[in-house]
């Protein structure tokens, strides 16, 4: 276990800047995301960690040592790529004794350690077999078990549930989690899955264009994104210009077409600046659809639902104001509005953030 450290990192191919002037923290034992849209540099990131890329500028630090110049073979790390890579004329075994042997491990404690890795990830007693003997979800558990074994400083995982279908990734997320949790490695996971990100990680870095554009843990990047990009990249989101009233009794107040003046509490409006111009966040989920008057202590106005994006226990439904269109996520009591129907939309202040004008 270890701590890595990323200081002004920064990766050029020709005249692509793929990452730029990376400060990055990944504590001891935490499991921390890279997440952002393909291109956003993340991988580039994983893959300097892991010295299969060299980096332009900056440096990586694992525990106190400067590791650019080491190479991969000499980094102790665990890597679990996309597809496994795993052997296929290999035993299962053989698969995950592999950095073992590279390692000069003795043979007498090599099947040991290999026992011992198969029954972190809950699939005891398989060495014997080949990978195409194993589900896809055995597979990926027998790729982070040949990672793991070395017991590394690090663990590295690149999109490794992407080839897994929905219900498997949910449940092998969970499993992922709880294996990091019970070894304690220092993980760094790459994802552009919003709901991975959220669901797994102590941390989150949010990137963009090859820029961190915020670090925090996941309730603060979802309810306190510091720009629109990460507002709008992790869920559903209504951002919406207005202008800045003043601050008073530990809110932000924000004047916004159709909804008039709206209080965001300060922690919630940390990166706002000093102009005028400011924009309003609402969640999808915090906007309330009723047929009579919304709840008490809500900002509320009339609308018309445009369309229904049915989801089964939930619906998402386009809501017309005026000459915008809201997005609005409710639970379903009974049957879901219909298009056309009129509607009152609501929501409370205290759920909404306020962003900085012009990202």
């Amino acid at each position: 276990m270890a701590r890595v450290e990323l200081k002004g990192l920064t990766k050029s191919f020709g005249p692509v800047k793929a990452v730029q002037a990376a400060d990055i923290a990944f504590e001891d034992a935490s499991f921390t995301t890279l997440l952002g849209p393909s291109g956003c540099g993340k991988t580039t990131i994983l893959r300097m960690i892991a010295g299969l890329e060299q980096p332009t500028g900056g440096d990586i630090l694992v525990g106190a040592d400067r590791v650019n110049d080491v190479p991969i073979h000499k980094r102790n790390l665990g890597i679990v790529f996309q597809n496994y890579a795993l052997f296929p004329h290999r035993t299962i075994g053989e698969n995950i004794a592999f950095g073992l042997k590279y390692r000069k491990v003795p043979k007498s404690e090599m099947a040991a350690k290999v026992r011992n890795a198969l029954d972190v990830v809950r699939l005891p007693g398989v060495e014997d077999r080949y990978p195409s003997q194993l589900s896809g979800g055995q597979q990926q558990r027998i790729a982070l078990a040949r990672a793991i074994v070395i017991e590394p400083d690090v663990l590295l995982l690149d999109e490794p549930l992407s080839a897994l279908d929905a219900n498997l990734r949910e449940s092998m997320r969970v499993e992922l989690k709880a294996i990091q949790h019970r070894i304690g490695v220092t993980s760094v996971f790459v994802t552009h899955d919003q709901s991975e990100a959220l669901a797994m990680s102590d941390r989150i870095v949010v990137m963009s264009a090859g820029k961190v554009a915020q670090i925090g843990t996941p309730e603060e990047v979802y309810n306190r994104p510091a720009n629109e990009f990460v507002a709008d990249f992790l869920g559903a989101s209504n951002i919406i210009e207005g202008r800045l009233q003043g601050r008073a009794d530990g809110a932000v107040v924000l004047q916004v077409d159709a909804f008039g003046a709206v209080p965001v509490r300060e922690d919630r409006a940390a990166s706002v600046g000093s102009g005028p111009a400011a924009k309003l966040m609402i969640r999808a989920e915090k906007l309330l659809l009723t047929e009579g008057p919304a709840p008490e202590g809500r900002i509320a106005v009339k609308g018309v639902v445009e369309a229904v994006d049915y989801q089964g226990q939930l619906a998402r439904y386009f809501v017309r104001v005026g000459e915008r269109t809201y997005q609005a996520m409710n639970m379903i009591e009974g049957r879901p509005f219909a298009a056309g129907d009129e509607v009152t939309l609501s929501f409370s202040p205290a759920d909404c953030a306020a962003l900085p004008a012009g990202t």
